[in-house]
């Protein structure tokens, strides 16, 4: 695709809060992409490597990781792993990387060790990717700052729960943050609302606040509280290789076909 040439798309997941569907939105997100042919990179960059797991790294696989590339011991291109998903690849992590809030406080430029990285291999004739997804850790850390610090724009995944509207506006006001002092161009790509249950008022309630709030920065894809979703990383497999139909499945499908119509919308703008 032309975004290859050009140098991938690069999209942080991220939201403060833990357990809202981060790391699922991401593998499921990064497969679908790869699925209707945009090769995708998902970057994990959370200590406790649940994406890596949820797409069947196994420890001994990750020689190179986050870690090494932040650390400047390895470059985006070593430590690129590929999955089992043709057109899917990801930078894996491991616990070592739980020690780089401290190392990094006194390497230079910090912030921007991972955007350093990607400068670097973009300027690769080889560089494969349409799109790069980065999983963040639950937390405002030097991992998340430097996330957001190499990124296009944030892609948010929100639980739909009471505290929903509280945890969005703390995000808020870090990408703020971000974009005031380490990255201008920084974007809202898109709001996801996550665990929606139709049997539940609150659900709909709470999707009701988001839009009013956020209007058209809210996906009109949601994804539905589903149990597929919750067994597939078990198998190491994302929820779209584990079980196509099921309905979680069927709505990353469709959140990458509105994700992708976005982009060719803001491109052509």
């Amino acid at each position: 695709m032309d975004r290859a040439v050009n140098g991938p798309r690069i999209l942080v997941v991220a939201n403060q809060k833990g357990g809202v569907g981060k790391t699922t939105t991401a593998i499921n997100l990064g497969t679908a992409l790869a699925a209707v042919g945009a090769p995708t990179l998902v970057v994990d960059i959370d200590p406790q490597g649940n994406a890596s797991t949820g797409l069947g790294i196994s420890h001994t696989q990750r020689k190179l990781t986050t870690y090494e590339v932040l650390m400047g011991g390895a470059t985006i291109a070593d430590a690129v792993t590929p999955t089992k998903i043709p057109g899917l690849s990801i930078l894996p992590s491991t616990v070592d990387l739980s020690g780089a809030e401290l190392e990094l406080i006194d390497l230079p430029r910090r912030n921007f060790r991972l955007k350093d990285a990607f400068t670097d291999f973009q300027r690769s004739p080889s560089q494969p990717f349409s799109y790069v997804l980065i999983d963040c850790p639950p937390s405002l850390t030097l991992l998340t700052v430097n996330a957001m610090a190499a990124a296009d724009a944030v892609v948010v995944p929100l639980q739909c729960e009471f505290f929903a509207l509280e945890g969005l506006s703390q995000l808020l006001k870090t990408i703020e943050r971000v974009r005031a002092n380490l990255n201008p161009a920084l974007e809202i790509q898109g709001i996801v609302l996550t665990m929606f249950d139709k049997r539940n008022k609150l659900s709909d309630q709470v999707a009701a606040d988001v839009r009013s709030h956020m209007g058209d920065k809210v996906y009109k894809t949601v994804i539905p509280r589903n149990v597929r979703i919750s067994e597939a990383p078990s198998h190491g497999l994302p929820a779209l290789v584990y079980d196509l139909r099921c309905p979680g499945s069927q709505a990353y499908i469709k959140l990458a076909g509105e994700m992708i119509q976005r982009e060719k919308l803001r491109a052509a703008a």
